[in-house]
């Protein structure tokens, strides 16, 4: 893996290392703040949800404005911006205590994320050329570590106190925008003058018609994927003696999911991308993940189930993940790369948010009418009706670049 990082240019390796610096950033403090703001703020539940709702909703809901102004702009002023906004965020949000001032520092957050994470990916694929699905499942490798370890030292750090991880948190993001001001190539922004307005490009990437099949049919691989952060974690909880046993097998899952993308990730491409077409990839992975629902939906007692569940939903995101970012690349025809990827992410955020309302509703309501396994059953069958029509899509030659297909 060492000798396939130091393959790539200069800019694709800083980005990679950028992303693992991001995450160990945002999760040492993301998975702390809800506890900081109930038990040391003394906040109510709802004004808690509010706050964590309206980060989420200034990330997703508007990644499609910072891939707007990326393609504007420049991949490298956005990621530079992004870090910026969100050391300023992360420094002031665990030292304000007014609800005003919470949301504010909270929103920052979040949109500093809308604005790097199109940026950063487009400028990936650009760097990456024909490897670009080698360097996204590199890049995936380094995003999911950042995500095992950040925990860890956010752990560490609220023990002594929650300032402190998000000054630490603050300073890291510091120091990335720093190097990446110095270190990070600029790439040269097409002048508005010779562009269509914003609204003329928004129309023209509503209009491709294959990009918006494949943008809502893959809303399900987010929907399932986003279950080792909710339904697997309850359903830990509530077969848990004890909240101890519980919080341990959460963990479980999560490093489950986490190791097995460090040590798998590029393997598992490579042998992908050595026997099948993407399109298969894309549609087998996804159906693997609706299968890693049947164990819990067997219902054989133990935790047992829930490690496998959570082991077949991380290879199925393995195998799918650097596919799905090559096929945004090639259904916008090389153009408009960030705007693509930002309108894409903003969909698949609207459908998390719809799919994890449906999810927790039917868990309850399962449970009220002594029918535990049919949320799991619903989630299996998700994966495989979405992972049936993205084939359709591949055979019919939708999910190919349509330059070269016309």
């Amino acid at each position: 893996m060492i000798r396939q990082f130091r393959s790539f240019s200069h800019p694709v390796r800083m980005l990679m290392l950028n992303q693992l610096t991001i995450n160990i950033g945002f999760y040492m403090l993301i998975p702390y703040l809800a506890n900081h703001l109930s038990a040391g703020l003394g906040l109510a539940v709802w004004t808690v949800g509010l706050i964590l709702g309206v980060r989420n909703f200034a990330q997703q809901g508007m990644f499609l404005i910072g891939g707007t102004l990326a393609d504007r702009f420049g991949y490298k002023p956005l990621i530079v911006a992004g870090c910026a906004l969100r050391t300023g965020g992360f420094a002031l949000i665990g030292l304000v205590d007014s609800l005003p001032a919470l949301l504010v520092t909270s929103a920052a957050t979040g949109f500093a994320g809308a604005l790097f994470n199109p940026a950063v990916r487009a400028y990936l694929s650009t760097d990456a050329g024909e490897r670009r699905v080698e360097a996204f499942a590199l890049f995936n490798v380094f995003y999911q570590a950042g995500i095992l370890l950040g925990p860890l030292v956010g752990l560490a750090l609220t023990g002594i106190a929650f300032e402190i991880t998000c000054l630490v948190a603050a300073g890291i993001f510091l120091v990335l925008t720093v190097l990446q001001i110095r270190a990070l190539p600029q790439r040269v922004a097409t002048s508005g003058a010779e562009r269509p307005s914003v609204l003329a490009e928004w129309r023209t990437m509503a209009s491709n018609k294959p990009f918006v099949l494949f943008s809502v049919v893959m809303i399900s691989s987010y929907v399932l994927n986003y279950q080792i952060y909710l339904a697997l974690p309850l359903e830990a909880r509530r077969l848990a003696p004890d909240d101890g046993t519980g919080t341990m097998v959460v963990a479980v899952l999560f490093a489950v999911s986490g190791l097995l993308a460090i040590a798998g990730q590029v393997r598992i491409t490579a042998w992908c991308k050595g026997k099948f077409r993407p399109g298969t990839c894309l549609a087998g992975g996804l159906a693997l993940m609706g299968l890693a629902f049947v164990p819990p939906a067997l219902g054989t007692g133990g935790f047992a189930p829930l490690v496998l569940s959570a082991a077949m939903l991380s290879l199925g995101t393995l195998v799918v993940f650097p596919f799905e970012m090559d096929t945004i690349v090639r259904l916008s025809g090389g153009n408009l790369v960030a705007s693509y990827y930002g309108l894409y992410n903003t969909v698949c955020g609207v459908g998390i948010m719809l799919g994890n309302l449906l999810t927790g509703a039917a868990l309850d309501l399962a449970r009220g009418y002594g029918v535990p396994a049919l949320p799991w059953l619903l989630l299996c069958v998700l994966g495989l009706v979405c992972g049936t029509a993205l084939w359709q899509l591949d055979r019919s030659r939708r999910l190919e670049d349509p330059v070269a297909v016309a």
